[in-house]
């Protein structure tokens, strides 16, 4: 019994000294990796940095957190954020938001509010710690940009797994539930206040090929850029208006897509009409799309129904022959 308890304190002994001194390693690991961002002159700066949770985990928590980099224009700001990680799998954290941040992008700012968010995140054991897959739930969720009222949703949920095969290969399926579009956007699509407050559904499933995979130098350098997207399906429901979107595109060093999407339209002629009533087109332009759609339609066995493939060529959209406008330029900053 005495040889059993002294192998018990030495085996008790040994382990604490090594969770205290991989959480020394942690907090010195994330303390060097901000004071590096504040050598290439970004914002980077907290409070207070803490690690707990012995015997069996590495809790990570900043406070007053802000990171900024004024090449992208890309900023943050928490009250705080924490890192949970199990001692023996640090490679599988669990990453807290708290209920209000902020994300400034180049072009606007947003104030984000959520009842809870988190997600569990895997990554690769070596140095650069790919993205293996994550999990994100966000409750009650609430994204204001300044001087506008909030887009809402009642849950978000996005899962993200790396190919095994594929490096650069990522899928994403993402759901939002009870999404209400902000007022801004409600009025440039929808002026005589036809459509409900609410989606009844939103929803994505792709696949992005990037250039390389996301890991830390896509935080501290520069962001991998799609070369290939595969839209599974992408689904909105919006009152009586269904729209749903599959095809693949392929993405050149510039940011240019190629190839073809097909939109599923139900009910489009209600879509025409909140077009016209949003003054996207004109009614008269309409009545010409209408008369030519519904021949399509027609054609295709159900007139309330359309199937519409958008060509990505030559830097523009094409539907059918005509070309509707610029392609959009699909580069990450």
């Amino acid at each position: 019994m005495k040889r059993l308890l002294i192998v018990i304190l030495i085996a008790a002994g040994l382990w604490s000294g090594y969770w205290f001194v991989g959480a020394q390693r942690v907090k010195s690991g994330f303390a060097d990796w901000f004071e590096a961002r504040r050598g290439e002159a970004w914002a980077a700066e907290y409070s207070a940095l803490s690690v707990q949770g012995f015997p069996n985990r590495f809790d990570t928590t900043f406070t007053d957190l802000e990171l900024a980099d004024p090449a992208t224009g890309w900023a943050w700001q928490v009250p705080f954020f924490q890192i949970l990680a199990l001692s023996y799998q640090p490679n599988h954290v669990i990453a807290i938001w708290p209920d209000q941040q902020l994300v400034a992008t180049p072009t606007d700012k947003y104030d984000i509010s959520s009842a809870k968010m988190q997600a569990s995140v895997v990554t690769g054991k070596n140095s650069n710690q790919a993205l293996d897959r994550a999990n994100l739930v966000a409750d009650s969720l609430q994204i204001t940009r300044r001087d506008h009222d909030a887009t809402t949703m009642t849950a978000l949920h996005l899962a993200v797994r790396r190919d095994e095969v594929q490096t650069g290969l990522y899928r994403f399926a993402l759901t939002a539930d009870d999404l209400a579009p902000s007022s801004a956007f409600r009025k440039l699509v929808d002026r005589s206040d036809r459509l409900p407050r609410t989606l009844s559904a939103f929803s994505a499933d792709m696949q992005v090929s990037f250039d390389r995979p996301w890991d830390l130098s896509a935080v501290e350098n520069s962001r991998p850029q799609p070369r290939r997207i595969d839209v599974t399906l992408a689904e909105a429901k919006w009152g009586d208006l269904e729209l749903a979107l599959a095809g693949e595109l392929e993405i050149d060093d510039r940011g240019r897509p190629k190839g073809r999407l097909t939109v599923k339209a139900r009910n489009w002629r209600e879509i025409l009409q909140i077009a016209v009533s949003s003054e996207t087109i004109s009614q008269g332009f309409a009545d010409q799309l209408e008369s030519g759609l519904a021949m399509i339609s027609g054609l295709a066995g159900n007139p309330k129904t359309l199937d519409i493939p958008l060509d990505f060529r030559r830097d523009l959209v094409f539907l059918g022959p005509l070309p509707i406008g610029p392609a959009p330029l699909l580069r990450l900053r």
